[in-house]
């Protein structure tokens, strides 16, 4: 993942598990309590309603995609996890499940509000791994020379820093393997 430095790229499972997130993923989620699913991220993270640009838009997307999921992998655990804390802990996640909206996500043009780097417009793709059933690489992209694509190279340096600033409080142990 950290191969590809100049667009966020990530790895999400069929419960929307974030699974692996590069370095410019990771700051771009940065504002997030915790980076670990996509759902408890948007319903639960009370950050989620200002970091989208539209929230309501981003929460019937995410509720579509995973109930695609759960039709697609019936007796997951995981995802009736997911399925059950949100049912709990969020009228709104609820409230889009019974719904029962089926829409895989696939691509799509979004719009964040970075804390750091300001408005972002920017083309998401999901990727099927086929190797891994459920398993998705998504990506961010954004218009060539656009005010976005100069937010990108933005979030890239705050990026770097950030891997500088661990590497240097978190030190590699010859021989030891850091994850």
């Amino acid at each position: 993942m950290d191969g590809m430095r100049d667009v966020p790229a990530f790895v999400v499972g069929a419960a929307q598990d974030v699974l692996a997130a590069n370095a410019m993923a990771r700051e771009l989620y940065r504002g997030f309590d915790r980076c670990d699913n996509l759902l408890r991220m948007i319903f639960l993270d009370p950050f989620a309603r200002d970091f989208y640009g539209d929230w309501d838009q981003a929460a019937r997307i995410a509720v579509g995609n995973l109930r695609a999921s759960s039709s697609q992998f019936p007796q997951d655990e995981r995802i009736e996890r997911v399925v059950g804390e949100l049912s709990v802990r969020s009228p709104a996640f609820t409230g889009l499940w019974a719904r029962y909206e089926v829409r895989p996500r696939t691509h799509e043009d979004k719009h964040f509000r970075h804390p750091q780097v300001g408005e972002l417009r920017l083309h998401f793709e999901s990727l099927a791994v086929t190797s891994a059933p459920g398993q998705h690489v998504s990506f961010y992209s954004a218009e060539p020379g656009s005010a976005t694509a100069d937010a990108l190279v933005l979030l890239g340096r705050l990026s770097e820093r950030e891997a500088a600033s661990t590497e240097q409080t978190n030190p590699v142990v010859e021989g030891e393997l850091r994850s």
